[in-house]
């Protein structure tokens, strides 16, 4: 499997991840446990900044971003709006970038000014792994709360993806 098509599966099921937990976070009364849910929010609000901030860097554009969130919490409508409209950009992405451009470094700076050079592979990586591991402090912090989180994993949107998968066959027997 090459590095594109792996990539374009992460990518994939991070679109997957992301609405199924902002679905569960808009099912949760915003009375209840109130702080808990704002963390969570917050969170999910800091990996949609920071995929913005790195799909700028890919473009070569200004993110204007100052800090890796914003000021404001959105609301898991709004918010599972602006994380599908950004996974979909990185899936469009990934079908546009060349072979060479893929490979190449980019130099970028940090929202705290460091300096940074990352490939293009690499920074695509970094967003789906910066995703999955704040995803999975959302998952902590739901069951700290007693809510069941999503079941958020590889292997479960794989094989809902292609229930065929589920699907097996027994070995043939060995001929002695």
């Amino acid at each position: 499997m090459s590095a594109r098509t792996l990539l374009k599966s992460l990518l994939v099921y991070q679109a997957w991840a992301n609405d199924e937990l902002l679905e569960k976070l808009a099912s949760l009364d915003p009375r209840d446990n109130e702080m808990k849910r704002r963390a969570a929010l917050r969170l999910m609000n800091h990996i949609h900044v920071v995929s913005r901030i790195f799909a700028a860097h890919l473009a070569g554009a200004d993110h204007g971003y100052t800090s890796d969130n914003t000021e404001e919490t959105p609301e898991p409508a709004e918010l599972r709006a602006a994380m599908a409209e950004s996974d979909r950009w990185y899936l469009d992405y990934l079908e546009t970038v060349s072979e060479q451009r893929f490979a190449e470094p980019v130099a970028f700076t940090f929202t705290d000014g460091d300096k940074g050079c990352m490939t293009r592979q690499e920074m695509l990586t970094h967003v789906v792994l910066h995703g999955g591991y704040h995803r999975g402090e959302i998952g902590r912090m739901l069951a700290q709360i007693e809510v069941s989180p999503p079941w958020d994993t590889y292997a479960v949107h794989l094989h809902r993806a292609e229930p065929s998968r589920r699907l097996h066959s027994k070995p043939e027997p060995l001929d002695a």
